[in-house]
């Protein structure tokens, strides 16, 4: 399909916002709201690293989608509307792309985002995509990496390791009971972006950012963003059934966990003050949000086994290459 009718056929009837103007245009033109600082970001995902080929074309749409939005998540951003980029091979038929572009549609209402443009491009052997999505949050008050301070408490949302876990299962690297290998493998292709919860952040966290490189990597990002000192508790870091069940008391494989990313999850310093108010937002939005370590003063980052006592970890997580 060429890059006129991709656009015109499928795209076009996704991207109704004003901003988008029918895809007929080089630009996207948003009036931004008052009184509100645009916050951006852009993600690539590339087939054999961020996705499998036999992924279903839906669930690569709904990757690219939410791994962005975890991103704004992080900062207290409201999404807004997003750009698409197309690295597409030869594979890529009409079918692939229909079924891509549906799923697109489906989460673009779901978590209530615009299409408002982007551009298509023929790629080499494997296929590469990118999304920049912009939001928008209250002028002066999105979120950081920078401004975790010593005395805070660190929180992470959800369970970790699961979309590690997902990965391993569907690349015949390991085997799990069938309940647990259906819920790892759904993790790993369809992580949830903590939108609502965001926004509901400011005001309350300092330090934060998406957890996609490896809890511990995304830790030590803080650690060194904000020049402190981060320290976790391996023990306290929360674990699904699907993951509880294959670490055990195993400590390796826990350490695993909190390196393999693909978590989506959001991991943030608050206050000890603000407590109270953390399980508050825990009970609003029906989530998990799990004490795991605190900030001090000092550099880089901490892990601590069950019985108190340092543990060298020598891979934090995912690094580009």
């Amino acid at each position: 399909m060429k890059e006129f009718e991709l656009i015109g056929r499928l795209l076009a009837p996704i991207a109704r916002a004003p901003a988008a103007r029918g895809l007929r245009d080089d630009v996207a033109v948003w009036p931004a709201p008052g009184a509100r600082d645009i916050v951006l970001t852009k993600d690539m995902v590339a087939e054999g690293v961020h996705f499998l080929a036999q992924d279903p074309p839906e669930a690569i749409a709904a990757k690219l989608l939410r791994v962005n939005l975890s991103d704004l998540a992080s900062k207290g951003a409201t999404p807004e509307g997003v750009l698409l980029g197309f690295g597409l091979t030869p594979r890529q038929d009409e079918a692939w792309l229909t079924a891509f572009v549906r799923g697109l549609g489906a989460d673009l209402e779901r978590y209530g985002v615009q299409l408002w443009g982007g551009d298509t491009i023929q790629a080499g052997e494997r296929m590469v995509l990118s999304l920049t999505a912009i939001g928008s949050a209250p002028a002066g008050q999105a979120l950081s990496r920078e401004h975790a301070r010593a005395g805070d408490d660190l929180y992470v949302t959800g369970t970790i390791g699961d979309g590690w876990l997902g990965l391993q299962v569907l690349t015949h690297k390991l085997d799990l009971p069938s309940e647990h290998r259906d819920f790892a493998t759904q993790r790993y292709r369809w992580p949830q972006p903590r939108v609502e919860l965001g926004p509901a952040l400011l005001g309350l966290a300092r330090g934060s950012a998406d957890v996609s490189d490896g809890l511990l990597a995304d830790a030590g990002h803080i650690a060194d963003a904000s020049d402190v000192s981060v320290v976790i508790k391996l023990a306290r870091v929360p674990l699904s059934e699907a993951a509880a069940a294959w670490a055990g008391d195993d400590l390796p494989r826990r350490v695993q966990l909190a390196t393999g990313g693909d978590d989506y999850e959001i991991l943030f310093s608050a206050d000890p003050a603000q407590r109270e108010a953390v399980l508050a937002l825990s009970q609003r939005f029906g989530l998990s949000i799990t004490r795991i370590g605190r900030v001090e003063a000092g550099q880089g980052l901490s892990v601590l086994g069950p019985d108190g006592t340092r543990l060298a970890v020598t891979t934090l997580g995912y690094e580009h290459g």
